[in-house]
């Protein structure tokens, strides 16, 4: 028997390793969880985000954001979300690859469910806790199906590229591309016209004012509720039966700033809109502009020195906000004009711009300091100057959100309010009008500002708003569904010309539109702009035609009937407000948000609890009406509304600031039966 060879070195083996082939299939399968993880973050949050953001060129014109700041939110937007999520994937690693693995597939479900939420609100007509169920259900139907089939994977990794092209078409085709990277800097400078004398110019661009909120049931304006409109068409030319050309401002103010119609989506943006009023009366004026949510007025021209919050806390702020609203169950409208609040006076650290007047409402030591600071800023400027001067100013004012008395003080509000529904339109349209007293406060300061230094005489003074708002119910708002429904709230608004040494109002009732409103000040200015304009300068005859043209979407004009419009009813205050109530028997309880608010009024802070809200319990039925009072004097009477996302909830403004007092207040909710007995709730 032959012995057996002995052995030798083994032979080669050229397969992998199997520790090289774990780490390698593991290195792949990491990948393609990251890619799964980069599409769907990117479907859920920095899609509805930056589609939302590049529509609203205004948002960051607001806040004064500049180029890097805004490119830093849209990298923020589109890594942080992605990094935190695959984070936490990658941490469930150290727990083992099946612990790996169901992470994995729990995070693909949860994201698959929240996009559902998105799609759902688009596609049906579920919302809030239904439209959740489904949404969780279509999750794990897709967890599932991601964990059985290879498939929904690969599709998802293809999808990766999305984001992407998310930022690329935020940063190279959306509105806000022009913000982001401006281009030209104004147009075409306008020229004297023969002769002409060139005087002051103080325009006050308001915003979201209906002209039927002004109206008392004789058609003029309500002297008693805004005495100050009143004086200002005393001495002015009131055109009465004008219209804006669209609900939204960055389309509503460039119109009326170039005088030509909306044509074509566009940032309000000097580099979109080269040939405005700042550039045209840019030759022959120092111009003071104080825009808000444009800018219309190019670096070469003017800069604004008052500004809002800013800077990237803000910005990340409201946009966390925003995103909010786009992937919650609920229905909502995701707009950030929203974010729009004016900086008080002393918010902003300025100096008053004059005394606080002498006026007995105001109780307050602070309420003066309540005004908003741009309007600070432009009350400061309306001096007598060697050249002639444009003073400009548009003020968020009466817009939402609500936050004023018509005395001044400032009251605090939940976010989640709704404006429409049962109960909350009428809500709304109060807050609107407490607010639009307010504004009536700053058209008189305005006025005394101007008769004080001297400028009133010699000056002209434009007044007027953008747009209006429509509360009717089931439209409130500016789309198209308002326009269809009350398009009188919507398109009308004041407007009022006060030329140099007028004395005397008149009313005019020609067919205005606001493309007008550029020609005729540059007619009274003596100024030939160098552009052709849609609009026709008052001191022209009036249109033939009486039809009006508003642009809910640029390029694409509705067209409805002229004539001044009615102011709809406001329903009459309810007996008992103003009443004085001693006592009553129990009726059972309410719960009310911040009840200490009453326990230490401090006048000095100008704030006042005056919207009070809260929830009843069930047994108290729809309708109920309660009566509001503090320190035994009732303020308001609402009733219970039908029951929302909120609860079965109750709100009511408290508009006269008379009720309170400093120190300790007494707050007392009452239901009142049909035969009008009260019964005191018990407040938690």
């Amino acid at each position: 028997m032959a012995e057996p060879a002995p052995a030798g070195p083994p032979a080669p083996d050229d397969r992998p390793r199997p520790t090289a082939g774990r780490w390698d299939q593991g290195w792949r399968g990491e990948l393609g969880r990251l890619l799964e993880v980069v599409a769907l973050v990117g479907l859920v949050v920095t899609q509805p985000l930056l589609d939302v953001l590049g529509r609203s060129p205004d948002f960051f014109l607001f806040h004064r954001a500049d180029p890097a700041q805004i490119l830093l939110l849209v990298a923020l937007v589109a890594v942080v979300p992605t990094v935190a999520v695959a984070l936490l994937g990658a941490l469930s690693r150290l727990a083992g690859r099946t612990a790996r693995a169901l992470t994995h597939t729990g995070l693909v479900g949860l994201l698959l469910a929240a996009l559902a939420v998105q799609v759902g609100r688009h596609v049906t007509p579920l919302r809030g806790v239904p439209l959740l169920l489904v949404a969780v259900l279509a999750g794990a139907v897709g967890a599932a199906a991601h964990r059985r089939w290879r498939a929904p994977g690969r599709v998802l990794r293809l999808a990766a590229a999305g984001p992407v092209a998310f930022v690329a078409l935020f940063l190279l085709a959306s509105p806000t591309s022009t913000v982001v990277l401006p281009r030209g800097d104004g147009g075409a400078t306008g020229t004297a016209q023969g002769g002409a004398v060139h005087p002051p110019v103080v325009m006050l661009i308001l915003d979201e004012l209906p002209l039927v909120s002004l109206l008392g049931a004789d058609g003029r304006i309500d002297a008693a509720r805004y005495p100050h409109f009143a004086e200002l068409a005393g001495a002015s030319t009131w055109y009465r039966n004008a219209t804006g050309v669209s609900g939204w401002t960055p389309n509503a103010l460039p119109a009326m700033l170039t005088g030509r119609y909306p044509a074509r989506p566009a940032a309000p943006h000097y580099s979109q809109y080269p040939d405005n009023i700042f550039t045209a009366f840019g030759g022959l004026y120092d111009v003071r502009a104080e825009e808000s949510i444009t800018r219309l007025c190019p670096p070469s021209r003017c800069e604004q020195p008052v500004t809002p919050e800013q800077g990237l806390g803000v910005l990340v702020r409201e946009s966390g906000k925003l995103l909010g609203q786009v992937a919650g169950p609920s229905e909502t409208r995701a707009d950030p004009e929203d974010s729009y609040r004016e900086q008080t006076r002393a918010e902003a650290g300025l100096d008053a711009a004059e005394p606080v007047p002498a006026d007995p409402k105001f109780r307050w030591d602070s309420l003066d300091d309540n005004q908003p600071a741009r309007f600070t800023s432009f009350l400061a400027g309306l001096k007598p100057t060697p050249r002639p001067t444009l003073h400009f100013l548009h003020l968020l004012m009466p817009h939402s959100p609500w936050a004023y008395l018509p005395s001044g003080a400032r009251y605090d509000a939940p976010e989640d309010l709704p404006n429409d529904g049962a109960g909350w339109v009428e809500l709304a349209r109060q807050r609107h009008l407490a607010q639009l007293g307010y504004t009536d406060r700053l058209i008189g300061e305005t006025l005394r500002t101007l008769r004080a230094s001297g400028l009133y005489d010699q000056a002209l003074v434009v007044v007027t708003a953008d747009h209006g708002v429509s509360f009717h119910p089931g439209a409130q708002g500016r789309g198209m569904d308002a326009i269809k429904a009350a398009a009188g709230e919507v398109a009308w608004v004041p407007m009022f010309v006060k030329e140099p040494r007028q004395q005397t109002g008149r009313v005019d009732d020609r067919n205005w539109e606001h493309v007008d409103l550029l020609p005729t000040v540059a007619d009274e200015a003596g100024i030939r702009l160098p552009w052709r304009v849609d609009g026709r300068s008052a001191r022209q005859a009036p249109r033939t035609d009486g039809t009006k043209h508003f642009y809910d979407r640029p390029g694409e004009p509705v067209t409805f009937p002229g004539g001044v419009p009615a102011p709809p009813p406001l329903p009459p205050p309810h007996p008992l407000v103003g009443t004085q109530v001693q006592g009553g028997p129990a009726g059972g309880s309410a719960r009310v948000a911040d009840l200490a608010a009453f326990t230490a009024m401090d006048p000095d802070t100008g704030t006042l609890p005056a919207l009070v809200w809260g929830d009843v319990p069930d047994r108290i039925p729809d309708g109920t009406l309660l009566a509001v009072a503090v320190n035994g004097r009732i303020g308001a009477v609402v009733p219970v509304v039908p029951a929302d996302p909120g609860g079965r909830r109750f709100a009511a403004l408290l508009t006269d600031d008379r009720l309170f007092h400093a120190g300790t207040n007494r707050l007392d909710v009452f239901q009142v039966a049909t035969d009008g007995t009260l019964r005191r709730l018990a407040l938690s």
